[in-house]
């Protein structure tokens, strides 16, 4: 056995923290390049090449031949494109390992092959990569080798942004501005900024690898296109924080240790609902390094599955009948000289400044519903919001019941002179400690929770990039924190102003709380009647980045142009589109090469099977309707597999867009459906040697 390292050893182990920084750079270089860090700002060149060399150098002697601005485009993946440090050789055919400070900040990768939604035309192929200096470089280690990674933004020649970090990076600065106008009313002066901090959990399923790659479904679409149920699901309930097995527990093991050497507060791990269903909880970061960090987390948990012979899938819905995966965003915000502007205290109803951020917020969530909601809108998502398992597609805040109560007395009275104490907890154990008990319970059906000092937006998907929902919290925020400054710091009576504010937002937007269940049909119901809304669908939602409110809201800030939301929407109905017509072709290879001949196979069997025992002169009548049970399915299946296929047809050869998306979800899904009920029955009937594919049982229990 090698040498066992601890976790402080391995930990960022393959980063270029701020300390290598220190310990390799000039004291007055990395003076220089940390207030460009804290203050923005552009490094001067000759400055940049002392950083590039001391990275490069740091990278060389970890092993690395080649670096890449590591990007995010709008694939919701990211992007690399590997240069060695390899330069021109000298007259005597030696190299040296060379990078230039030129090299570290801009990039120049192909941007016509990238989704654009029409900001970049196909023969227009230049865009750039900007070094984003507030996200540490770090190196990757895979099959290529050791690269340095350089997270960038990336952007268009003509300045558009081609990326989701660019959006995030401005939504940041955005909220960061506007909040520091708050905490100024209150006489903060020591903060010079407020910092938006993301926590994302990642949930995950594990297959077998072998099983996996009999499965064209799970390798082209990521999900189980069919599958019948199997005998056992989750309904009881023994999964959920279940002894880890040993397979699973040496991946968690690996894939900590892989994190942890990225810099990756990996901290939490614990079997899910679902059978075969995990995941992974890091700490608090700072929003855009949050956003790299969960990048890396998927990318690593899909890397460390193959090299234990199993596949992760990241899918919002890999197989029915089961709980799909989320990724519930965990966001708060906090100025740099340490107060979190979401901690409420011991008595919120006295706490004003709290009050005042939580009114904001209730505006913000209220006003903009409909952006929150398509911050968490994809293909996946379609299948599990709105399902017993996760949020529904109705926006709504959940406060608790103490400050519900706070709320209610501002509401009524303008005032709120008390507020519920959480108590104790009695065991009834001697030898057990009593437990202080908080003042509120939790609400896991709740899209948007308050959880004691943040907020939970728990409808991402457990495929998405965390960038869109954090740079619409932002945006959102932002705007409400504006609105706010603009009025309260031209009043005379501050104290005053700041209190019939508070009542004002409160009142106004208490509609968006709800603490009951979200997942009834009365709420529904209650919902509609509050005016809230309800978008049901990812194509449904697109529509929204581009109405009047949103324009405005964005362009205000600086964080789209009307042009970039146009691309984005255009992106996402396109996105859709293929997406479904991918699963479509997939089901129909399935079915048309392996599901119907295999079925077809097996009815000859029993055919042989009825002719054989009536010429023994048995009862052949349970073989013959069984036959019988076989032979209609069989011919349903062949039915629905022809209209799948008219429909997919029908939808190549409409032009691409919003009418292409909506006959995708209106139409070909639906026939995508038809098509599944009578396979997944036929699955239950013929014989499980006769089947083509490992079923549900095989992939959830025998991981």
């Amino acid at each position: 056995m090698g040498e066992v390292l601890s976790v402080e050893e391995i930990f960022a182990k393959n980063v270029f923290t701020l300390g290598k920084m220190k310990q390799r750079l000039p004291k007055s270089v990395f003076k220089e390049v940390k207030a460009v860090m804290d203050r923005g700002g552009e490094l001067s060149l000759e400055t940049a090449d002392v950083v590039a060399k001391a990275m490069k150098d740091w990278a060389v002697e970890n092993g690395a031949t080649h670096y890449t601005h590591w990007f995010q485009p709008l694939t919701g993946i990211t992007a690399e494109k590997h240069d060695s440090f390899v330069a021109h050789p000298d007259e005597e055919g030696k190299t040296i390992m060379e990078f230039s400070g030129k090299e570290l900040i801009k990039g120049e990768p192909d941007a016509s092959s990238f989704p654009s939604g029409g900001l970049r035309a196909t023969f227009e192929a230049r865009g750039y990569t900007a070094w984003d200096m507030t996200s540490p470089a770090f190196l990757k280690e895979a099959a290529t080798g050791v690269i340095l990674c350089i997270p960038t933004a990336f952007c268009s020649y003509t300045g558009e942004a081609l990326d989701k970090k660019t959006p995030l990076l401005r939504s940041m600065e955005a909220v960061s501005e506007q909040a520091l106008r708050i905490v100024r009313l209150f006489q903060n002066d020591e903060a010079t900024k407020v910092v938006a901090s993301v926590g994302p959990e990642q949930e995950y399923f594990l297959v077998d690898k072998e099983k996996y790659l009999k499965r064209p479904d799970l390798i082209f679409a990521g999900r189980t296109l069919f599958g019948a149920p199997a005998p056992k699901g989750q309904e009881m309930e023994d999964h959920y924080f279940g002894v880890i097995r040993e397979r699973i527990g040496a991946y968690m093991k690996d894939l900590n240790e892989e994190l942890w050497k990225l810099g990756v507060t990996a901290k939490t791990q614990h079997n899910e609902v679902a059978p075969a269903q995990h995941e992974l909880a890091p700490i608090y970061e700072t929003a855009n390094i949050a956003v790299d960090h969960n990048q890396l987390v998927m990318e690593t948990m899909k890397r460390v599955a193959v090299h234990h012979d199993m596949r992760c899938l990241l899918h919002e819905k890999p197989f029915a009948g089961v709980n799909g995966s989320g990724k519930h965003n965990n966001w708060s915000l906090g100025t740099d000289n340490g107060v979190n502007l979401l901690d409420p205290g011991d008595t919120p109803n006295e706490n004003i400044q709290f009050l005042l951020v939580l009114a904001c917020i209730m505006k913000a969530v209220d006003t903009h519903a409909d952006l929150l909601r398509q911050s968490a809108s994809d293909v996946g998502n379609d299948h599990r919001l709105g399902a017993n398992e996760a949020p529904p597609a109705i926006i709504s805040m959940f406060l608790g019941e103490q400050l519900e109560d706070v709320v209610k007395q501002l509401v009524e009275t303008g005032i709120a002179e008390t507020c519920k104490e959480g108590g104790v907890l009695e065991t009834g154990v001697s030898t057990l400690p009593n437990l202080a008990k908080d003042a509120t319970d939790r609400n896991r059906t709740s899209p948007f929770a308050f959880t004691g000092n943040k907020f939970e937006f728990r409808m991402v998907g457990s495929a998405d990039s965390i960038a869109s929902p954090n740079t619409i919290l932002n945006a959102i925020v932002a705007e409400a924190f504006c609105e706010a400054a603009d009025v309260l710091e031209k009043a005379e009576d501050f104290d005053l102003a700041v209190h019939d504010l508070i009542k004002e937002y409160m009142t106004k937007h208490q509609r968006i709380i709800f603490n009951g269940n979200g997942y009834s049909e009365e709420w529904v119901k209650e919902a509609e009647r509050r005016g809230l809304p309800n978008i049901r669908s990812m194509v449904e939602a697109v529509e929204t980045l581009t109405t009047d409110k949103a324009v405005k809201l964005f362009e205000k800030f600086h964080i789209f142009t009307k042009a970039e939301l146009e691309s984005r929407e255009e992106v996402l109905y396109e996105t859709y589109a293929k997406t479904i017509n991918i699963e479509a072709l997939t089901m129909i290879d399935m079915a048309s090469r392996q599901i119907v001949p295999a079925v077809v196979k097996y009815t000859k069997s029993l055919a042989d099977t009825v002719i054989a025992v009536k010429e023994a002169g048995a009862d052949a009548s349970v073989q013959a309707k069984l036959l019988g049970q076989v032979s209609s399915g069989l011919a349903q299946a062949k039915t629905a597999l022809e209209k799948l296929q008219k429909t997919v047809e029908e939808a190549g050869a409409m032009q691409e867009g919003k009418a292409q998306a909506f006959f995708y979800k209106d139409v070909v899904r639906m026939a995508m459906e038809d098509l599944r009920r009578p396979v997944d029955e036929l699955e239950m009937l013929v014989e499980k040697e006769a089947w083509p594919y490992p079923t549900y049982a095989d992939l959830m229990f025998e991981v």
